[in-house]
């Protein structure tokens, strides 16, 4: 594990440039991360490095063709979840039973759900959160001063619209990879 993370924080650091603001939590055993602007490839990556940097157990959920063979064990081993998105299961219910099966799960989101930009966020995150009872951290990539910036945990309240405003509030002088890929203005 120290070797893992001493290789992560050199690439991350000294090779690429990039410094992390901010922790993730490890008192807080459950949390939903919401990664943004998602807007490249990089941002994967990326997000790896600063996680094994944090030591702390950050799981995130692709799409179920990513897991097979030949690499899908690769994606496993570095926490992923396969999500079949092709059926009308209902995965916000899904992913709460998984967060009510364990005593510690952390998952990051992105709440665009693609790289392609997007009018406003899906919401599913916000109602796993809110049906788990479990906070949001929020976790930026800012390629414009090669941060990635992470919140405390945010407790959720029982109105969206303010909820969203914190979001916005905190995203909204991060610039992505590719920033006009990112929609800043509108989040519902």
């Amino acid at each position: 594990m120290y070797l893992c993370v001493m290789i992560s924080k050199f690439i991350f650091t000294k090779i690429l440039g990039w410094k992390l603001v901010g922790n993730f939590s490890s008192e807080v055993k459950k949390y939903i991360v919401i990664g943004a602007p998602h807007t490249s490839w990089k941002d994967f990556p990326i997000a790896l490095l600063a996680r094994n940097i944090s030591g702390v157990k950050v799981n995130f959920v692709g799409k179920k063709s990513l897991f097979k063979p030949p690499f899908g064990f690769v994606f496993r081993y570095l926490g992923g979840v396969p999500i079949d998105r092709s059926t009308s299961d209902n995965k916000v219910e899904s992913i709460i039973a998984v967060f009510n099966k364990y005593d510690e799960f952390r998952l990051a989101l992105s709440p665009e759900g693609t790289r392609k930009k997007v009018d406003k966020w899906k919401t599913g995150f916000y109602y796993i959160a809110k049906g788990a009872n479990i906070p949001v951290v929020m976790f930026g990539f800012d390629f414009g001063k090669k941060e990635i910036k992470l919140s405390k945990p945010y407790y959720l309240t029982n109105d969206i619209k303010k909820d969203f405003n914190v979001f916005y509030e905190f995203y909204k002088d991060i610039k992505g990879a590719n920033p006009l890929l990112f929609n800043n203005k509108q989040f519902l």
